[in-house]
């Protein structure tokens, strides 16, 4: 024995490792069964549907003379596109519903990376939801505002930015704010 007793509650629940789900994941019989069912159900339920009313529209709008047809192909290139948005659309309109499915299999590496995934995303405190102090609060705030820290340790550690203002009429090869006052001043009629 090294010295030291290990000491554990008897009821206490041990986090479980959230599992690895990389490029070298092998999915499991019961998971490959969710796979085939979500691209199944995505296809007929969500793709074929959703391509068929976006070229039905298209068509539609085409014959109104709302869209202007090709001169030598027609309404083809059109119709193509639509079908093309609306088969991607329907697949990615049921990714939650599948997720939710690997969700609630019980013995899968990757339905619990979803649920560890979600735990950690929803859950304010606990194992999962434990943040580095240089982590930001992003909900919420601007892309050039930074947020306030939690305490005067981070605040000395962390640089402090101003946002910097944005406007269209600005380029790189002319400095601001040098040449206006000239430009208004003069008076060329």
């Amino acid at each position: 024995m090294n010295g030291r007793a290990d000491y554990r509650e008897p009821n206490a629940e041990v986090p479980r490792p959230i599992p690895h789900i990389g490029a070298d994941y092998i999915p499991t019989e019961e998971e490959r069964r969710v796979f085939a069912e979500c691209n199944d159900e995505s296809f007929w339920f969500r793709s074929v549907p959703l391509a068929a009313t976006s070229m039905l529209i298209t068509q539609g709008l085409i014959s109104k003379g709302i869209l202007s047809s090709h001169p030598k192909y027609g309404s083809i290139p059109k119709l193509i596109f639509a079908c093309i948005m609306g088969y991607f659309a329907g697949k990615l309109s049921y990714v939650k519903t599948c997720q939710e499915k690997f969700k609630n299999l019980e013995n899968s590496p990757l339905g619990e990376a979803l649920r560890s995934g979600q735990a950690r995303r929803s859950s304010p405190t606990g194992h999962y939801s434990q943040k580095s102090k240089y982590d930001s609060n992003v909900s919420g705030h601007s892309s050039f505002v930074t947020s306030p820290a939690p305490d005067n340790v981070e605040k000395e550690m962390l640089p402090h930015y101003e946002p910097i203002p944005f406007s269209a009429s600005m380029n790189e090869s002319t400095p601001t704010g040098i040449t206006d006052h000239i430009a208004q001043g003069r008076n060329f009629s």
